[in-house]
């Protein structure tokens, strides 16, 4: 396939020893490895293809450490025809115990800058089209942060949202740990990236339709079932509710919340992905279910 300007065909850049393309192949996506944590490594150590021909979609949060963070993606890029991420809150902090003491932008670059050392994809690269079962499809990671426009129940300016959270004792860390620098708070980093990463979007040949791939989901309606419904002010923005339907998606794929699980709006898969913490999915009744499959080889007989 010929490819427009920012964007990678699947034949465009390497891929993994031994892999087939022709090879009945799936994209798969997990998000919210978390791999400080002993157990979680354990589920990563346990994350396969199932074709050579596979690719994985990682929507953030791997770990907060700069090393564990390339260590792990180094790992599931060598399993993995293609890696694609796509940076999460966690990621971005300047960690007490990271010897990497980048903050902001310089270290988003810099974890750009480490992916591409690995041969993983970002956001800040051309998109990859997929022309595996389902496709073509643009696979488009983003990073577009938070800008507070969730609102906390019963408010109506971030200020008030914020006074909200701090009073019933749900602030996340980001507010300690997440630098927007150079930018003056968060919110001016998101419209920036909001900007950034329409301009881009814009740009795909509107014949193709997308996977979008963010950390925060991209509407609102995924954060209602939050237990803590304050959190949501750090889990999206209002600027990007209609960019599923924008710009053609056939699945939008997001982390976060930590609640795996399916849904639609618009007629749109909204697909959760995450693995989260061990307090949380050990209690389930199952194991994991990671990586989910996005879009995957219709077996015979399936309806």
């Amino acid at each position: 396939m010929c490819c427009r300007p920012g964007v990678l065909s699947r034949s465009s850049f390497s891929i993994g020893p031994g892999a087939h393309v022709s090879s009945p192949a799936s994209l798969l996506a997990v998000s919210d490895l978390h791999v400080s944590y002993a157990d979680n490594r354990d589920v990563v150590d346990g994350i396969r293809p199932g074709s050579p021909g596979d690719w994985l979609i990682v929507a953030g949060d791997v770990g907060e450490l700069f090393a564990d963070i390339r260590r792990t993606l180094a790992q599931l890029r060598e399993r993995f025809a293609a890696v694609i991420w796509a940076p999460g809150n966690h990621e971005l902090w300047t960690h007490r115990d990271d010897p990497v003491r980048s903050r902001g932008v310089e270290r988003y670059e810099q974890l750009v800058e480490m992916c591409r050392s690995i041969d993983v994809l970002t956001p800040e690269d051309p998109f990859p089209v997929w022309t595996g079962p389902g496709g073509p499809v643009v696979v488009a990671p983003l990073f577009q942060l938070y800008d507070y426009s969730f609102r906390a129940p019963g408010t109506h300016t971030k200020e008030e949202s914020l006074a909200y959270a701090y009073r019933t004792g749900i602030v996340c860390t980001d507010e300690m740990m997440l630098h927007p620098d150079p930018y003056p708070d968060r919110e001016s980093w998101c419209w920036a990236r909001v900007e950034e990463t329409e301009r881009r979007l814009d740009a795909i040949d509107p014949a193709l339709p997308t996977v979008l791939v963010s950390h925060w989901p991209l509407v609102r309606h995924p954060t209602d079932v939050l237990r803590y419904p304050e959190f949501a002010q750090w889990c999206g923005t209002e600027r990007t509710a209609d960019w599923h339907r924008r710009y053609r998606a056939v699945a939008a794929v997001y982390g976060h919340l930590h609640i795996p699980r399916s849904t639609r709006q618009d007629d749109v898969r909204f697909e959760e992905v995450s693995l989260g913490y061990p307090r949380e999915w050990q209690r389930r009744p199952t194991p994991p279910r990671v990586p989910r499959h996005i879009l995957a080889p219709v077996l015979d007989g399936a309806a």
